[in-house]
C-alpha cells in the first residue's frame, strides 16, 4: 500500500480516536455517558468537551476533501514525493490540530487547520503540477 493510501487510513482511524475524549467528557459530566441520547447530552458540554467535540465533528468534515485529494492523485496515476509527502503533512497537521484544539490554542490550530486544507487542496491540484 502507497504512502497516500495509509495516510488516508490513518487519518480515517483520527476521527475515531478524536471521539475518545469526547466520550470521555461526557462519561464526565453529571450522570454519566447517555447512550440513549448522546448527541443531546454533547450538545450540553463545554470547555475541554466542548472543544473535543468541535475537534472530532472537523475531522469528520475534512476528511472528505483529504480522500478526493488522495484519490484524484492516484487516479491520474500522479506519483512521487510531493504527493506523499503532502499526504503525510495533513495526518500530521490533523494530529498537530487535535491537540492544539484539546489545550486551547485557537490561534495555531487554526494555522495548523490551514496547513491541512492547503495540502488536500494541492493533492487535488498535483496531477495539473
Amino acid at each position: 500500500m502507497s504512502i497516500p493510501f495509509w495516510c488516508l487510513f490513518i487519518a480515517a482511524l483520527l476521527i475515531y480516536l478524536a471521539k475518545i475524549p469526547v466520550a470521555k467528557a461526557m462519561k464526565e459530566e453529571g450522570g454519566g455517558y447517555d447512550n440513549r441520547h448522546p448527541r443531546a447530552q454533547q450538545a450540553r458540554l463545554s470547555g475541554f468537551g466542548a472543544r473535543a467535540l468541535a475537534a472530532h465533528q472537523n475531522s469528520i468534515e475534512i476528511f472528505p476533501l483529504f480522500v478526493a485529494g488522495v484519490l484524484m492523485a492516484h487516479v491520474t496515476q500522479t506519483h512521487g514525493n510531493l504527493v506523499g509527502l503532502l499526504a503525510v503533512l495533513f495526518v500530521v497537521s490533523r494530529v498537530l490540530y487535535l491537540f492544539l484544539y484539546w489545550n486551547d490554542k485557537h490561534q495555531l490550530r487554526s494555522l495548523v487547520w490551514v496547513v491541512g486544507l492547503v495540502c488536500c487542496l494541492v493533492l487535488m491540484l498535483s496531477p495539473a503540477l
